[in-house]
């Protein structure tokens, strides 16, 4: 399984699809990202859809966001409609959007 990462410095215009990997996100993404596991830092943002079976959100998102195991840290700003099975969110996180968690195993 390979792990990519967007740096800090680091702006992508453009989908990115990993089908196995994992992806971090510390810079920026303007477009789409599907993966196994997605992570956006503390100082990364993503304005599209996210799809995965975990994310992990510590930083800013807009757009869509879609997956199994949503954790939602108290760093969060995310503006979206939130579609997952299970999600765990700390105080402080802001969410705006619709959100619709299934639940279930």
């Amino acid at each position: 399984m390979a792990n990519s990462i967007v740096e800090v410095d680091l702006t992508i215009e453009g989908n990115l699809n990993s089908s196995e990997g994992d992806v971090e996100v510390k810079g920026q993404v303007v477009g789409d990202i599907s993966a196994d596991t997605i992570t956006v830092q503390v100082v990364g943002s993503v304005d599209g859809a996210l799809s995965a079976k975990k994310i992990v959100m510590e930083g800013k998102h807009q757009g869509r966001l879609k997956c199994d195991d949503l954790k939602i840290a108290s760093s969060a700003q995310i503006q979206a409609d939130v579609e997952a099975r299970t999600m765990a969110t700390e105080s402080g996180a802001r969410v705006v959007g619709k959100v619709n968690i299934a639940g279930g195993q």
